[in-house]
């Protein structure tokens, strides 16, 4: 174990453990915007910068490893002017345009601008026109010119996804996101999950709400059986998107595919069956359960007592639990007496 003293706390954490960590595993908050816990970290934001006791500059605390003996301070007024100056600089191309952004109301660069009380803009640029061409999925909206840098969205493509199907382009202030060339896009959001500000956001649905407009139920996906976890959000109970904020709650850890993240749309699809149809008089007709599912049981009584049980062949599907799945199995072996039964193991 190494031992470490941060802001006068003593700590114990396993080698290999970052100061930022070590702060973290004692309630102790270290301001961040590059970094997120799924992630490798890089530093790039500087927003994490501590003193360290021997050391001449602050260090910043997302990729420091903890060291035996170190004497750590994460507060003074030189931290909370070098924060204010790298909040400045992030701000100098960013649009202010808060009161419109989809992010406005969970964003990590709106958040610390207000807690460290960034009221005037000191710095600037002349003004530049970059082209930056699209490089992901239409279920995601690009605002390039809101993008801060942070890398969170190129480390999730490449690290969490495996794909690498962005990259940073260019350098200094002409620097953006982009593709890269070879490599497509799976369109599963990681990289809208993990973006801090209003740079991506979700465009499958034009409706917005802020998070106080809208009610997040937490829940099960329900395209296959992995278990993954989300949050529906929804406004005048109408499903408007989906949401991953918690990504300490597996299996998924704030991770999903391209249908769990957007396949929401047919919830309140107008031509959605809401109830079973029976045909009559060669018409599909609105019915009741009791007499759909009382119809279905009759015609397979019918074929097993004509052609007998082989003459079946049962489809089980992926988007149904385990449990639904070995009931189902039961079900055709036991009750109409067939082995004649698969699986789609996938969608």
């Amino acid at each position: 174990m190494i031992n470490l003293t941060i802001d006068g706390t003593a700590v114990s954490v396993p080698k290999g453990t970052t100061i930022l960590e070590a702060a973290r595993s004692v309630g102790i908050r270290i301001p961040t915007l590059c970094w997120l816990k799924k992630l490798s970290p890089i530093g790039s934001c500087r927003m994490c910068v501590v003193e360290v006791e021997g050391y001449r500059k602050p260090l910043t605390a997302c990729d420091t490893p903890a060291g035996e003996g170190l004497v750590v301070r994460t507060q003074s007024d030189e931290l909370h002017a070098m924060r204010q100056d790298v909040l400045r600089l992030l701000l100098v191309r960013h649009p202010l345009d808060c009161p419109v952004c989809d992010k406005g109301g969970e964003c990590d660069l709106q958040d610390l601008t207000w807690e460290f009380g960034i009221t005037v803009q000191d710095f600037g640029t002349e003004p530049f026109r970059r082209d930056v061409p699209t490089y992901i999925s239409p279920f995601v909206k690009q605002w390039p010119d809101r993008c801060v840098l942070c890398g969170r969205c190129v480390r999730a493509c490449k690290e969490v996804k495996g794909v690498g199907c962005i990259q940073i382009v260019d350098n200094g202030f002409h620097s953006y996101i982009g593709p890269v060339s070879g490599v497509s896009c799976i369109s599963c959001g990681e990289c809208l999950s993990v973006c801090p500000v209003g740079a991506l956001t979700d465009g499958v649905l034009e409706r917005k709400a802020r998070t106080w407009q809208s009610k997040r139920v937490p829940t099960t996906c329900g395209y296959c059986g992995v278990g993954c976890q989300l949050e529906l959000n929804a406004q005048n109970d109408k499903l408007i998107r989906v949401t991953t904020t918690d990504m300490d709650k597996g299996p998924n850890y704030g991770s999903l595919c391209v249908k769990g993240r957007f396949g929401w749309d047919f919830v309140n699809h107008p031509d959605r069956l809401t109830q079973p149809l029976v045909r009559k008089n060669g018409e599909l007709v609105e019915s009741t359960w009791d007499e759909a599912l009382g119809l279905v049981a009759g015609k397979l009584q019918e074929i097993k007592e004509a052609h007998g049980p082989d003459a079946f062949g049962a489809f089980s599907s992926a988007r149904c639990t385990n449990e639904d799945n070995y009931l189902f199995q039961k079900f055709v072996r036991g009750v109409i007496g067939t082995n004649n039964i698969d699986h789609c193991a996938r969608l």
